[in-house]
């Protein structure tokens, strides 16, 4: 089992997102957000997808678009960590790549499917992982991490992403409704 990463495991930025990962198997957990992220965006119609709370939000799609690209780009840093790769890798404009990946006009099971496979690849990257593995370190973004550390910001960040997209765009007025 992989064990809760300490604070000096990833930045202080962080914090919120490893604190929200309830006690449990990491992994089982990641498999388990999937299904719960699945649930809540599943049945939305293509239009209530594209809905924004505010002028300058990401839409539902796009959230979604961002939660695939950021598990790819973190999986990626664990891959290259756990390989005791020296290389400070560069960090990602999250916003740029939002803009850049056209998610609106893209079905969102589509987006989905593809988050699926993505959460799929990262669990199977993780379970195959010796465990001394998971205490290796590495830089990106300027900031240092430890293998162990990036399951669980993958799974806080789909925590928070899940929590806005219930908070602000699924219970607000102007939001037409969950269901299709």
């Amino acid at each position: 089992m992989i064990t809760r990463p300490e604070p000096s495991e990833y930045a202080p930025y962080y914090e919120g997102y490893v604190r929200a990962v309830p006690r449990g198997d990491i992994l089982d957990l990641l498999e388990s957000g999937i299904g719960k992220t699945m649930a809540l965006l599943g049945d939305l119609s293509e239009d209530k997808a594209l809905f924004r709370y505010a002028t300058g939000k990401w839409s539902i799609k796009e959230i979604a678009g961002h939660l695939c690209d950021t598990e790819r780009v973190y999986a990626y840093r664990a891959l290259r960590f756990a390989r005791n790769d020296p290389t400070a890798l560069p960090g990602f404009e999250q916003d740029d790549y939002v803009a850049r990946g056209m998610f609106d006009a893209r079905p969102l099971g589509g987006i989905l499917g593809e988050f699926r496979a993505v959460r799929a690849a990262s669990i199977a990257l993780f379970r195959g992982m010796a465990p001394e593995m998971f205490a290796r370190r590495g830089h990106a973004n300027g900031l240092e991490f430890t293998v162990r550390a990036i399951p669980y910001i993958l799974a806080g960040h789909e925590l928070h992403h899940v929590g806005v997209i219930e908070t602000n765009y699924l219970r607000t007025p102007q939001h037409p409704g969950k269901r299709s």
